[in-house]
């Protein structure tokens, strides 16, 4: 079994308020975890949640090239798209 091993080479500084300190200390212990810790994966949480509310999208290279097709070659809309299209008209009109 391989085991995977994780280097933390970068670093981030932050100045923090006497109480911020002191609540990310209390929930660090109440996490089980050292302030350090705590700190790298409320952050990580953090950003991925941001990332996701803005969209961020990865794509491998095969879905990429799926999508430029898609884009470039669109598909004829079948006959549901076409009755959506017509009651859609319906209701603005």
């Amino acid at each position: 079994m391989a085991i995977a091993i994780v280097t933390r080479d970068e670093r981030l500084h932050a100045r923090v308020t006497r109480e911020e300190k002191e609540m990310i200390e209390t929930a660090a212990s109440l996490s089980g975890t050292s302030a350090s810790e705590f700190i790298r994966m409320a952050t990580r949480r953090a950003a991925l949640n941001t990332n996701r509310e803005h969209g961020l999208l990865t794509l491998n290279a095969e879905s990429k090239q799926l999508f430029v097709e898609v884009l470039l070659k669109p598909p004829k809309p079948n006959e549901r798209a076409i009755a959506a299209a017509r009651r859609l008209k319906q209701e603005i009109a």
